[in-house]
């Protein structure tokens, strides 16, 4: 599938280091336009750290880090806001702002760039928030919503600028296998209807079964594996036979 596509994004040998500790080692990886890539690994391997540096929250120790072609790694704060506003970020604990509206956290984005048409504010809002499924509960306040209804309504905000890139952190991550379900189909479902190409952090087998058109597994700072569902499913590499089956052998 790849060979046919153009890529959106292009990452090659990016390293961090948090502390004394090697996070990223040397991350290459591809993501072409349209596909949902799932980014699979251990907890604490530098899942999030990678997704950081393709919004531009963490600079890279080196390595290159290209976006529609456009070099990222190095830019500043407002050499950046352009290419923040094509990638959208679901954030793993939603990151709503407690003492605003659903309809203000979600309109937020808009009024930060700019925004003064208070119509056009109202009709994006409408328009995200039933992409979401969450039409008639713009009025409520973060603390009187679900968890499953909180990611729906931090989606809608990451949605409202029309980005061509979604990079969700561990979406699923507390959330019952039903409200998982629905947060799963949400992603396929922005995918189809906005033509977004979308980026998974999670150690969920469930969901990377569900959503991924591809598949990378992060381990030890480097990609050890790159590859369509089938090819993950079908590898005998024991690695990845022990990650998707859940064993551990820290303790025998």
């Amino acid at each position: 599938m790849s060979a046919h596509r153009k890529n959106l994004i292009e990452v090659r040998d990016l390293r961090q280091t948090i502390g004394t500790q090697e996070i990223l080692r040397g991350v290459n990886l591809d993501i072409p336009k349209g596909e949902t890539l799932v980014l699979l690994g251990q907890s604490g391997g530098g899942k999030s750290v990678f997704l950081r540096h393709l919004i531009g929250l963490m600079r890279p120790l080196s390595g290159s880090i290209k976006i529609e072609g456009e070099e990222i790694a190095h830019l500043n704060e407002r050499e950046l806001e352009p290419v923040r506003r094509k990638i959208g970020m679901l954030f793993q604990d939603g990151a709503l702002f407690d003492s605003m509206t659903v309809f203000d956290n979600v309109a937020f984005p808009l009024r930060e760039r700019g925004e003064r048409n208070e119509k056009v504010i109202r009709e994006k809002v409408d328009h995200a928030l039933e992409l979401v499924s969450l039409q008639g509960q713009e009025g409520k306040m973060p603390v009187n919503l679900s968890g499953g209804m909180r990611k729906r309504a931090s989606l809608a905000r990451a949605i409202i600028s029309e980005p061509s890139c979604i990079l969700y952190d561990e979406p699923t991550a507390g959330l019952d296998p039903i409200v998982s379900d629905t947060i799963n189909k949400l992603i396929r479902r922005l995918q189809s209807q906005l033509h977004v190409t979308s980026i998974v952090v999670t150690h969920d087998m469930i969901s990377t079964d569900h959503i991924a058109d591809r598949v990378a597994l992060l381990r030890e700072g480097r990609i050890h594996f790159d590859g369509t569902l089938q090819s993950l499913h079908a590898s005998t590499d024991p690695v990845i036979t022990d990650f998707i089956e859940g064993r551990s052998h820290e303790i025998d």
